[in-house]
């Protein structure tokens, strides 16, 4: 029987401790970024496969995270600036795009469950509901001219 040579074990060693190394990576950026109702879409769904697309609801924003490799990316909507949530429904996944008021840049979750999905709309709607009762009221305008 051969013996191994020494340099083979180091590179078996160097290739098993990388492999691991971004095992960890893609398992620790697969965690909830943040604590509240986070919602996280599927891996089996496109461009979810080794970090997938988490979307965080609280009581004042919307906000859509994206881990990468090196970094992530973020993408926040106060509530109020929310014009519209809209669901598509596939054969596995739903889709949700939130839709700011200017009409620029919504968030497009891709991948989720689709009781996710209506659990997300309804979060929306309801803390947009608690934020527009909460809110002052501007004063409302005298039709008649001032001094009249």
């Amino acid at each position: 029987m051969a013996e191994v040579p020494p340099w083979l074990w180091w590179a078996l060693t160097v290739v098993a401790t990388v492999l691991g190394g971004a095992a960890l990576l893609v398992w620790r950026k697969g965690r909830p970024f943040a604590p509240g109702d986070v919602f996280r879409a599927s891996r089996l769904s496109g461009g979810n496969r080794i970090f997938p697309t988490q979307v965080l609801i609280s009581a004042s924003s919307v906000v859509q995270h994206t881990a990468r490799w090196i970094g992530h990316e973020e993408k926040s909507i106060h509530m109020a600036h929310i014009a519209s949530v809209e669901i598509k429904t596939g054969l596995l996944f739903s889709d949700v795009l939130i839709e700011t008021t200017g009409g620029e840049h919504p968030i497009v979750c891709h991948g989720h469950r689709k009781q996710h999905a209506v659990r997300m709309k309804s979060l929306i709607e309801r803390h947009q509901t608690a934020y527009y009762r909460s809110a002052p009221q501007a004063p409302t305008p005298s039709p008649l001219p001032p001094g009249v």
